[in-house]
């Protein structure tokens, strides 16, 4: 009986250093930092000179993503950041449970660039007769996960400039980075605290601004046209709503015309819109292609 005890209670004792084991390290953050999570984005953040980089953060590991950690400590190196070889469950504690690819990066935090800052005048030759400009401007866009995608699509399309609401829209976070793929580490992001002031100084200028809508019957006293009907021959704004609510009212009232999307069938009720950030690439694409055809 004696030695039945003495087993269990070995292996309560073994159970118990086995949980202390498993328990992540406690790693104090710099302050003011974030932890930027997954491969792209780290790369590209240590690859730029847009963030005050802290620490790297990496999975011990072997086989396959031993070349990628092998590039992450050459680039860390570069730019003397040290690194620290941690485990997964260190990882997940890290970036809270993030998909972090056996990547963490402790870096200070990217803002929005002053929309007010930008408008400079050495931008006159930029914005000539034969330039072709599109900049995407952003009406209190909420979720990270969209406004990555977002980003990314802007990117990718040829968008000149992506311009944010500051109110009610989503900061620059390491979820945004890694919804972008990391193109928020190497594309500015502009907002500005007077949409409608700026959307108004644009067409003042000569920009033709274009809405969003998809129930053309709500709107009232603007043209709706399909994107395919639109026709690219000034420089013009693409401004895209909230994913609830679309465009205000109010921002509707200052674009020249709104696009839709034609759907390809009958819609069953309920799923008659796209998300926010697969209509953008859609209306995007198709107002992108006529530069790829034309030329500037």
């Amino acid at each position: 009986a004696a030695r039945e005890v003495w087993s269990s209670r070995e292996g309560d004792f073994l159970k118990a250093r086995k949980r202390l084991e498993r328990k992540p390290l406690s790693i104090e953050r710099t302050k003011g930092s974030e932890i930027l999570f997954g491969i792209a984005p780290c790369s590209l953040a240590l690859s730029q000179s847009r963030r005050g980089l802290f620490r790297l953060f990496l999975k011990q590991s072997s086989g396959s993503r031993q070349l990628i950690m092998s590039e992450f400590v050459l680039q860390a190196m570069a730019r003397g950041v040290p690194v620290h070889h941690i485990t997964r469950r260190e990882l997940d504690a890290l970036c809270r449970g993030q998909v972090h690819q056996g990547v963490c990066l402790e870096a200070t935090p990217l803002h929005f660039k002053s929309l007010e800052e930008a408008e400079k005048p050495d931008l006159g030759a930029e914005e000539g007769p034969n330039r072709q400009l599109i900049w995407l401007v952003l009406e209190q866009i909420q979720d990270p996960m969209n406004l990555g995608a977002l980003l990314r699509s802007a990117y990718f399309l040829g968008v000149d400039r992506v311009v944010t609401s500051r109110r009610n829209s989503c900061p620059l976070t390491p979820t945004v980075s890694k919804a972008s793929s990391g193109t928020m580490e190497v594309f500015d992001v502009y907002s500005t605290d007077d949409l409608r002031g700026f959307l108004k100084a644009k067409s003042a200028e000569g920009w033709e601004v274009v809405g969003t809508v998809s129930s053309p019957e709500d709107v009232e006293n603007v043209p709706v046209i399909s994107c395919s009907e639109f026709r690219w021959n000034k420089p013009v704004i693409v401004v895209i709503g909230n994913e609830g609510d679309g465009l205000s009212v109010e921002t509707q009232l200052l674009c020249h015309q709104l696009l839709t999307i034609p759907p390809g069938r009958a819609l069953h009720r309920g799923v008659e819109s796209l998300n926010v950030s697969v209509a953008t690439g859609i209306l995007l694409h198709s107002i992108c292609s006529q530069k790829l055809k034309h030329g500037d």
